[in-house]
């Protein structure tokens, strides 16, 4: 199986959105832009979002399984996607590729 890294690319906020209908959470999100995180198999990583985790999940099963070219070529590199987390509020942005194992 091969491994997946997960890297934080980019993180929004649209705080009209917060204000007019989301109820106030303390650290609705811990993410840090950069961050990354590697995925041994289909087992989510420690300190991994577990919402954002339902979001990418299934491309990170695909591309640990040898699988990848999402969409026929959405991809320049065809073993890697770009995924955004289901938060309307703070959306984050994150690429998956598989890595060579050491």
């Amino acid at each position: 199986m091969k491994k997946v890294r997960i890297t934080v690319k980019r993180m929004a906020r649209y705080d009209d959105l917060s204000e007019q209908y989301e109820n106030p959470i303390q650290h609705a999100c811990e993410m840090q832009l950069g961050q990354t995180f590697v995925c041994n198999g289909w087992e989510k990583p420690t300190g991994f979002c577990d919402s954002a985790w339902e979001a990418v999940s299934p491309f990170v099963m695909t591309l640990t399984h040898g699988g990848g070219d999402f969409y026929d070529g959405w991809m320049k590199n065809p073993h890697s996607a770009m995924i955004s987390c289901n938060d309307g509020f703070r959306p984050v942005s994150f690429l998956l590729e598989t890595i060579e194992d050491n």
